[in-house]
């Protein structure tokens, strides 16, 4: 549709967007957004512990097994999903790449992008595609890009929560309610098998923000909530 508005969500490897993500693309999505994941690496090598551990695994399998959850996973929450099988420890993007994602970018028009905290001294593929994520918004923004499409505005960046925040130097800025869409959430996150120790640790973060958003003034019914850390100033003409 013409009027759609759109959510751009960056997603280094195959399961990203579900942990840190899944709940504001179910949210949004419910709501009528068009979200569009792009990810740029199955995880076939760093993030696929449970797959690895059966006999006879191959690159090529992981690789298959992680793209038929990540499409399941994205479907169960609303979403489409793109690849670009960049690699994997480390993640190696090509000029072609960031024009792909140019084009993305003004295609979309995105309301809002989600993507990687700037830091991440446990796994530097996540510091690559929020690189790669804020470059390319640049890029897009550029009258003079050789890139099809209209340039594009300046959407909100959010940094989605990375999984040790602290050394991550993440700061929870925004707590989004995400229990309306939380078993929707927590379906996709089942998707995910060959990280399943991850399962319960994602389960017990939502609540764990969830308790924060009440007690910084939300509603009492909230039960779970997404953290997020804003990139670019809030323009507003309120202080609320």
């Amino acid at each position: 549709m013409a009027d759609q508005k759109n959510v751009l969500v960056f997603s280094a490897h195959a399961a990203d967007f579900v942990w840190r993500a899944g709940g504001a693309i179910a949210l949004y999505a419910s709501r009528g957004y068009r979200v569009r994941i792009l990810c740029l690496s199955f995880g076939e090598r760093g993030e696929s512990q449970g797959a690895w551990k059966q006999p006879g695994m191959t690159i090529d399998k992981v690789k298959e097994i992680r793209r038929a959850e990540s499409i399941r996973a994205a479907g169960i929450l609303g979403a489409e999903i793109r690849f670009f099988d960049s690699g994997d420890y480390p993640i190696v993007t090509t000029e072609e790449t960031v024009q792909a994602i140019v084009e993305e970018y003004r295609a979309l028009q995105p309301e809002f992008v989600l993507t990687h905290s700037f830091k991440d001294p446990y796994n530097p593929d996540h510091e690559t595609a929020n690189r790669v994520s804020l470059e390319t918004r640049v890029y897009s923004q550029a009258l003079g890009y050789p890139a099809v499409g209209k340039p594009l505005n300046a959407p909100p960046v959010f940094l989605f929560e990375p999984h040790q925040p602290e050394q991550c130097e993440f700061k929870p800025q925004v707590l989004l309610d995400v229990t309306p869409v939380w078993e929707t959430k927590h379906k996709s996150m089942e998707s995910m098998e060959a990280q399943g120790h991850l399962w319960q640790y994602y389960t017990d973060l939502g609540k764990r923000r969830g308790t924060q958003a009440v007690r910084n003034g939300g509603p009492k019914d909230i039960k779970y909530a997404e953290a997020f850390q804003r990139v670019y100033p809030q323009v507003t003409s309120e202080l609320s």
